[in-house]
């Protein structure tokens, strides 16, 4: 039978297809010189399941560290314990308003094709993070989002409740590795939304959470830490602030600290972003040269494509699948 990497080495060879397989080489190529990799993910990537090959990445030790929207780290969850209550709707272009507000009264929250149920998801995870929540203000204890969630993962409270196979959860797997994780702008994400509205109501204090600022000063050890012992490739899938954060820690190092740091040793971006709007999404990493984030001669690739299609074929790739 072929392999989906023969496949690619076979078909893939010119545009978009043959820039996939260069990149999937030079990401192959990190690997192998001990380089490590850290991870972005924008977009709704975890609603499009792509636990099923990221989570095996990091069990493979080819991913070392996540960079997330809130949404991505919380939308793993919901779909590892609400799987079997989601909606899938095909047509999403042919609905109504009045299709829409049928959804929202039966408490599906559309992402494109994919409605995620309020009460199974969004609800049955709430009960247990309020828990770990007031444990830490309890016990005047501070943590950071993701921890909170690494925490329940190694109680066991998701897994007790799984409606997949928990080898598809890339946070799971993330957890068990103890891979560091970075959530800017965490506070926008529904679970993000939940905490606020506690702190609202005085049902909890804002300093329970660590801050934005306090995830950048952990990824700035982080970085030095390992950029001392082995180069460190960027991944970026979409862009936003899950690409834009952990990626100017470098000439944050450099010119704010005045600390000489080792550039990102590779880089590649999935997206269909358009340059010529002005967005960091859309920049050609040779921009990045001007702001101090990669060298001439970093390894860049560039993927003009949908990454709920890319990201898994690259994925296979790089695991010999």
């Amino acid at each position: 039978m072929t392999t989906i990497k023969h496949f690619i080495d076979t078909h893939f060879l010119h545009f978009n297809a043959a820039a996939l397989k260069d990149a999937a080489i030079g990401f192959e190529n990190q690997i192998k010189q001990n380089n490590k990799m850290l991870v972005t993910l924008a977009g709704a990537m975890s609603t499009a399941e792509l636990g099923k090959s990221l989570a095996e990445m990091i069990r493979q030790d080819k991913v070392h560290a996540i960079s997330c929207t809130g949404a991505n780290l919380e939308e793993d969850i919901f779909n590892l314990v609400a799987h079997d209550h989601y909606q899938r709707i095909p047509n999403y272009r042919d609905l109504r308003p009045e299709d829409e507000q049928a959804l929202l009264e039966q408490h599906l929250n559309r992402v494109t094709d994919t409605c995620i149920p309020e009460e199974e998801a969004m609800r049955k995870i709430e009960r247990i993070l309020i828990t770990l929540w007031e444990r830490a203000q309890t016990d005047g204890k501070r943590f950071l989002p993701h921890e909170f969630f690494y925490q329940a993962i190694q109680e066991g409270l998701f897994q007790a409740q799984a409606q997949i196979d928990t080898k598809d959860s890339w946070l799971i797997a993330a957890a068990e590795k103890n891979i560091p994780i970075f959530v800017p702008g965490w506070e926008d994400s529904t679970t993000g939304n939940m905490f606020a509205a506690f702190c609202l109501q005085k049902k909890m204090q804002p300093s329970v959470m660590k801050s934005g600022i306090e995830y950048m000063m952990s990824l700035a050890q982080w970085y030095q830490d390992t950029s001392a012992r082995n180069g460190i490739g960027f991944f970026q899938i979409g862009g936003g602030i899950a690409g834009d954060f952990p990626i100017c820690v470098v000439p944050m190092l450099e010119q704010d600290m005045n600390i000489t740091t080792p550039l990102w040793s590779y880089f590649c971006q999935i997206s269909d972003s358009t340059t010529s709007y002005g967005s960091y999404s859309g920049a050609v990493p040779n921009e990045k040269i001007t702001w101090g984030k990669l060298a001439i001669d970093t390894p860049k690739f560039v993927i003009e494509s949908d990454a709920t299609i890319v990201a898994p074929l690259m994925f296979a790739y790089i695991l010999g699948w």
